[in-house]
């Protein structure tokens, strides 16, 4: 006689066990955990990508791990019953509600499930809330993300979540931010990724969905003052500032006059574009609309081609403000704030060079920086008590700039914002963007179209201020046509 079961209850009988009691637990708290997490998602005021990570990935995982422990029992009693000799009693989880002890079991079990559900329900409330963080965007995958959250850290937008920029409304972003986000965990597990990460363009949100959400386009800015404390890369470290006055303006004319550097946005102005490249590092062509509806159209030389209606970008804050959160500073930049603030000594003798050097050398990991810069410096300067102070600065500046294991800093991200390292305004503004009738854009030989240098030089020239502008003087001699970017690359030359 066959000890198999032969009919529904017996084979009911088979799940009465605790392994396929502990499955039964965690597939129904699975279950109600993704069902939370669905509707928390459904409901939220924006999409979060990390989100699908949490609700289609893990939560998933746990529910097909508890059915598999269901089926494991099932099959671990259906090998017991089928071993037994015929006759012999058939051990099962039996509850007999008559049973004090069994009452009690029960009662603990059911009270047990409660405060597990409600833990569940808690955790995974709290854990939907975790993915929105700043700290998890950048840390759950450190390696990958450690350059954004670092750098992050350090700008304007510090207190900005990650996702209130990255992640659109709707239910096409939504959609997107799902796949991107179990995209993202595929490759960070096969440690496949792109080193450097960079956010091209055509995957950029534009700044009507970003930006404006904060900024106002709408305001008049006017006029702003800006100093830039440089040092030459000289044994005596010499100071040259240069003050500027920003045309910064506006481009509403219903609350300013419509110039400045915010002529180009899209108010009464529309400028459009064709690219060349991710980046949008070379931009041929460009087509300008003004306030009456006249289009002209600027072309450099050899390029004849006529861009087609989805290549054409209109322009938007991006454009020019591409890394207003994830800055990597120059070390020529970044050694020139810290000699400013007085954080490091200029009479030290030829510490702005030395600073450079040994923050642009190759460096395999963080390591290894941490090491070399420091045996650099202690070589450079052995007989000065102050070289710790020259080295823990070095440091610094190296740990929120540089990024070795993920091959990012300043020369990986260009900076469109201003034309000394990048072309930036140049890729525009160069001189050779022509229209039909032999009209040119503003050249970039016209300094005072977005500025006026009112000062510059150190001591007694930079006292003597001129609120109608000075000529600019490019330390030995006045400016002529020549792109900044050419020479000035964010590294001192040795």
């Amino acid at each position: 006689m066959s000890n198999e079961p032969t009919h529904r209850n017996n084979r009911l009988s088979l799940f009465r066990n605790w392994l396929s009691l502990a499955g039964a637990i965690l597939a129904v708290s699975s279950g109600f955990a993704f069902l939370l997490l669905f509707v928390v998602d459904i409901l939220a005021d924006h999409a979060n990508p990390y989100m699908g990570i949490l609700a289609y990935v893990v939560t998933p995982g746990f529910l097909f791990t508890g059915l598999g422990l269901i089926a494991a029992g099932y099959w671990f009693q259906l090998r017991h019953l089928r071993q037994l000799e015929p006759g012999a009693p058939v051990l099962a989880l039996n509850i007999d509600l008559s049973r004090q002890r069994d009452r009690k079991i029960l009662g603990g079990f059911i009270a047990g499930s409660v405060v597990f559900l409600f833990m569940t329900a808690l955790g995974s409330y709290q854990t939907y809330h975790y993915t929105e963080s700043v700290q998890f965007c950048g840390q759950a995958c450190h390696v990958p993300m450690e350059p954004e959250f670092i750098t992050a850290q350090h700008s304007p937008h510090a207190r900005v979540d990650c996702v209130a920029c990255h992640v659109g409304p709707g239910a096409v972003a939504y959609f997107k931010t799902k796949v991107n986000g179990t995209r993202q965990l595929y490759h960070v597990v096969l440690n496949d990724f792109e080193r450097p990460i960079r956010l091209t363009a055509d995957k950029q949100r534009p700044a009507p969905e970003t930006c404006e959400t904060c900024h106002w386009p709408q305001k008049f800015t006017g006029d702003l003052v800006k100093e830039n404390n440089h040092f030459l890369a000289d044994e005596k470290n010499t100071p040259f500032t240069v003050k500027l006055l920003l045309k910064v303006g506006g481009g509403d004319p219903r609350r300013g006059p419509v110039g400045g550097i915010h002529w180009h946005m899209n108010l009464t102005n529309k400028v459009e574009y064709f690219s060349k490249g991710e980046t949008r590092g070379e931009i041929p062509w460009i087509r300008v609309t003004d306030a009456n509806g006249k289009v002209t159209e600027f072309r450099t030389p050899g390029f004849k081609d006529t861009p087609s209606q989805k290549e054409i970008q209109t322009m938007d804050c991006m454009d020019c403000h591409n890394r207003p959160s994830h800055k990597f500073r120059t070390p020529n930049d970044a050694v020139d704030l810290a000699l400013s603030s007085g954080r490091v000594d200029r009479n030290i003798p030829w510490v702005k060079a030395r600073m450079v050097e040994a923050l642009v050398q190759p460096y395999t990991d963080r390591a290894e920086a941490v090491k070399k810069i420091e045996e650099f410096l202690r070589k450079t300067y052995p007989d000065r008590e102050d070289v710790k102070t020259v080295i823990n600065e070095t440091l610094a500046i190296y740990n929120v700039n540089f990024f070795p294991e993920m091959k990012a800093d300043w020369r990986a991200h260009p900076d469109n914002i201003g034309h000394k390292e990048w072309n930036g305004c140049f890729r525009c503004h160069d001189g050779s963007h022509k229209a039909a009738d032999g009209k040119t854009m503003v050249k970039a030989s016209d300094c005072t179209s977005c500025h006026l240098i009112l000062a510059q030089g150190s001591g007694a020239d930079l006292e003597k201020s001129n609120p109608k502008g000075v000529t600019f003087f490019h330390i030995d001699g006045e400016y002529t046509e020549f792109s900044c970017a050419e020479c000035h690359t964010g590294a001192t030359p040795k």
